[in-house]
């Protein structure tokens, strides 16, 4: 079984034209803020990947998302912000937000109206 491991990019968060964790976050929330954006990576390189067909790709976001909301363990790059949500008791609710629009992002291929780009955006 493929995972959203084994279709990464190798981008990290010190690859980012922006700061991740920036040293102006307090140590104490770092961890959070670089296991979401790990579980984001994952998710973009799985949206983004070349060869893997859509139905492949939203297969690999709904693992994703079933492993953040612990009904699985089969995706390792969403356990640690389960874990940190968990720890702060945190809903996921952004973190399923971002990935509905991962999904629009592998289905929905044009949009037809400013409207509709901003429904997008919201997510």
């Amino acid at each position: 079984m493929t995972t959203a491991t084994d279709v990464r990019s190798g981008k990290m968060h010190r690859d980012e034209n922006f700061p991740v964790a920036s040293r102006l976050i307090q140590r104490r929330h770092r961890h959070v803020v670089l296991a979401f954006y790990r579980f984001a990576r994952a998710a973009d390189d799985v949206a983004d990947h070349a060869t893997l067909t859509a139905e492949d790709k939203l297969a690999l976001l709904d693992r994703l998302e079933h492993t953040l909301l612990g009904r699985d363990d089969s995706e390792p790059d969403a356990l640690p912000l389960r874990a940190s949500l968990a720890e702060r008791k945190i809903t996921a609710r952004h973190a399923q937000d971002l990935l509905t629009a991962f999904r629009m992002d592998v289905t929905k291929l044009r949009y037809r109206d400013w409207d509709d780009l901003t429904d997008y955006c919201r997510f």
